[in-house]
């Protein structure tokens, strides 16, 4: 893919699969909901395609095709949440190059925020924990009133209230949803290849650029 120069001021990342491997403290969260529901687990990995869509969709996607009424869906949300609550971070960690992306961003004057459909309760408290050695401007994720990803709402409100147009903006996510938001918002795409989506899928959303590593992202920025 070729690699245009991008003059950016600010910049949007993803949370689950972007900044922090967080694959295992879901899917054993969500298979533990599930076990004690009466349903079976799934492998770690399949969260990859199950996750991303926030929690309600995450829940539909794991219960039995058959399973998924509004009482059965809710009842899988609370007890998800329940166990989340004590596993968010047994295995949850920065991926390898996020701290060195991180601070090379900072040296730059680049302004560093996260949008998320993880409940924003979730977002904040791993945001804080894991990354409060750099100072984000926003750190937002699902709440009420606010359309979750793909709708660039939230992208849009993080660009207005800093004062600085979309197309200064670098967003970098793992999923198709993050390309799309970040096209549909007027930002400038990248994909992260580590995290839980192929690559097929982030070019097809729209990913103008698609890195391997974290540092990778640093080398066509003006």
């Amino acid at each position: 893919m070729k690699t245009p120069t991008v003059e950016c001021q600010a910049a949007i990342f993803d949370l689950d699969g972007t900044l922090l491997d967080t694959l295992e403290d879901i899917a054993a969260s969500m298979n533990a909901a599930l076990q004690r529901l009466g349903y079976p687990a799934h492998d770690t990995a399949l969260y990859r395609y199950l996750t991303g869509d926030g929690m309600r969709t995450l829940a539909e996607r794991s219960l039995p095709l058959l399973e998924r009424s509004e009482m059965t869906v809710q009842s899988c949300i609370r007890e998800f949440r329940s166990e989340y609550e004590i596993r968010w971070a047994a295995k949850t960690g920065p991926y390898p190059g996020i701290p060195d992306l991180l601070d090379a961003l900072e040296r730059r004057g680049i302004k560093l925020n996260v949008l998320s459909n993880k409940l924003e309760k979730f977002t904040q408290r791993l945001a804080h924990h894991f990354l409060s050695r750099w100072h984000f401007s926003f750190v937002i994720g699902l709440r009420p009133g606010l359309p979750q990803k793909p709708d660039p709402a939230g992208a849009l409100l993080i660009a207005r209230e800093l004062g600085i147009p979309p197309a200064q903006f670098i967003y970098l996510g793992d999923t198709g949803v993050d390309m799309k938001t970040a096209v549909q918002a007027g930002m400038f795409p990248v994909g992260a290849l580590w995290g839980f989506r192929e690559e097929k899928e982030l070019v097809d959303s729209g990913a103008r650029k698609l890195v391997a590593d974290p540092r990778g992202l640093l080398k066509f920025l003006a």
